[in-house]
């Protein structure tokens, strides 16, 4: 991370502790989960029925918080090989063209996110077929539940928001599945971001930092005892 341009604005910041602090807490959760799981399954010949589910969607949020995230610290993997026999000039309109193609990638990614996780959620998915146009209804599916993970007795107040006073027995599905859009918002953020580093000369290209490259300086100046 140290190749990363560490001052960011306000709404950066905030962002990038979410995300740090989301995904330490993810890695714990799915950590404490397994072991307490293998623990009980091998000492005990029982388990956590619910503790699959719990990791897999625990690890499909790690995925999706861990790829906005990955734009910022420049982690992507990329090939900047043709780019680099061109000129500054020319180099910089590849850069923007390479970023107005990812944000435009996000966009249609959040407007698929959201418009699958609407329904779940009693919303209003978006018309149009690649950018939004408006809102149009969407079939309430907001009663669906989830397959092991018991609804905590913390969450009763959303049954009569979301299910018309009936009684949940699982998670609703609406719960897990809203790191859909929440992630491909992140990740389209994290795109204009690097697209105005670009812009502004901040930056000149979407891939800041060479892992090889910095791999063989690493072993040279460890091979000269430094």
């Amino acid at each position: 991370m140290a190749h990363h341009e560490q001052n960011e604005s306000g709404i950066g910041r905030i962002v990038s502790e979410i995300e740090e602090t989301a995904i330490a807490l993810i890695l714990g959760l799915m950590t404490i989960i397994t072991f307490i799981n293998v623990v009980l399954r091998y000492g005990f010949n029982t388990g956590i029925i619910w503790g699959l589910e719990m990791v897999t969607f625990l690890f499909a949020w790690l995925v999706l918080f861990g790829m906005s995230y990955a734009v910022k610290v420049t982690a992507h993997l990329g090939v900047d090989a043709v780019i680099n026999l061109f000129s500054p000039g020319p180099r910089k309109i590849l850069a923007l063209l390479a970023g107005a193609v990812c944000v435009i990638y996000a966009a249609l990614l959040l407007k698929g996110a959201w418009d699958y996780w609407a329904p779940f959620a009693a919303l209003d998915a978006t018309s149009g077929r690649w950018f939004p146009t408006g809102f149009e209804n969407s079939r309430d599916q907001a009663w669906y539940e989830v397959i092991d993970i018991p609804l905590p007795e913390w969450l009763r107040w959303i049954e009569p928001i979301m299910n018309q006073g009936e009684a949940y027995e699982k998670l609703p599905r609406f719960i897990p599945y809203a790191m859909l859009p929440f992630g491909a918002a992140l990740l389209l953020l994290r795109f204009v971001q690097a697209f105005v580093k670009v812009a502004q000369g901040r930056q000149h290209s979407l891939i800041v930092s060479h892992e090889a490259e910095d791999a063989v300086e690493d072993v040279k100046h460890m091979n000269a005892g430094d």
